[in-house]
């Protein structure tokens, strides 16, 4: 009991992103311009969808959840890195590296759970579109925005507190830049194995089943929309859903590859490297493929820029 009150409260140390690097100020530098546009971005998503009436409909109100989810993902790992990177330090107290533990699965579980609500949507609308009102109502979407934070908050409470009991002893040094849970576990001096298992049991339930059904529900949307007689309503259906798949390929590969790849074919710097990729540079793609393929957020950017002209 001694060892494991000394061991598991104290700090860690996180080794940073691509230690040893040549030009790791430009890298960092590229990050901070990265994360601007991501936040930037998505913030600039979510006041559009609050301020114009034509997008007040549940596909952008569970696209202003997700934009939301992105901003929250960005802040629970990336100030900690700067903060260190700056100061020239490399601890983490234990709470702090927990509350990142936590956050980060929790982010990582409501977004799963949302993309397939997404999914779901856009099925409804195009397959089911005189029924889509009656299903798809303000009640419904708030219930499938909640489900989704509190799904992945769940999830996240009961790996955190599993894998966070586990006693450490030795080196302290998480080989990541932040503290993520599968480099937190590196550390235990028990066998984690059986854990691991679990592990790979969630990520059938939270990821790869959700993935086989948003395929499902887009080969089931594809198959409806080859149906449709007009060209520019074909044209509409591909570019709106288009946009969502390529939103779900750029989350679920990294994501399958960290958690469903056994942890003996992977090494610290490829889960950097697809950390990186979902941490920052997904949730900075996010908005740009909505903006750029989508009419509708095009038009009400506009208006809203026409607006500040016309005030100033």
């Amino acid at each position: 009991m001694k060892r494991e009150n000394e061991t598991s409260m104290v700090g860690f140390i996180l080794l940073g992103l691509f230690p040893g690097t040549r030009y790791i100020g430009l890298l960092i530098c590229t990050i901070l311009l990265f994360c601007f546009v991501a936040i930037t971005g998505n913030a600039t998503l979510v006041l559009l969808i609050c301020l114009d009436p034509q997008l007040h409909s549940p596909m952008y109100f569970l696209l202003s959840q997700l934009s939301l989810m992105d901003i929250s993902l960005i802040s629970t790992t990336v100030p900690k890195m700067l903060t260190n990177f700056f100061s020239g330090t490399s601890d983490i107290s234990y709470i702090a590296c927990r509350t990142q533990v936590y956050f980060y699965a929790a982010l990582g579980g409501s977004e799963c759970i949302l993309l397939t609500f997404m999914a779901y949507d856009r099925y409804v609308a195009i397959c089911n579109p005189l029924r889509y009102v009656a299903i798809m109502n303000s009640e419904v979407c708030l219930q499938m925005a909640i489900v989704s934070w509190a799904g992945g908050a769940f999830n996240s409470l009961v790996h955190t507190t599993y894998a966070m009991h586990y006693p450490r002893c030795g080196s302290r040094v998480v080989q990541h830049f932040f503290c993520e849970l599968q480099a937190v576990l590196k550390l235990s001096c028990e066998d984690t194995s059986a854990y691991e298992k679990i592990v790979l049991v969630m990520g059938i339930l939270l990821l790869l089943i959700p993935f086989v059904l948003i395929l499902t529900s887009y080969a089931l949307i594809f198959l409806n929309v080859l149906h449709i007689n007009s060209s520019k309503g074909r044209n509409k259906a591909f570019t709106t859903c288009s946009s969502h798949l390529m939103v779900v390929f750029l989350y679920f590969g990294p994501t399958m590859f960290i958690y469903m790849i056994p942890r003996s074919l992977q090494t610290s710097e490829q889960d950097q490297g697809l950390s990186v990729f979902y941490t920052i540079l997904t949730p900075m793609l996010n908005p740009l493929i909505y903006s750029l393929r989508n009419k509708d957020v095009g038009e009400a950017l506009r208006k809203v820029l026409c607006k500040g002209l016309i005030i100033r």
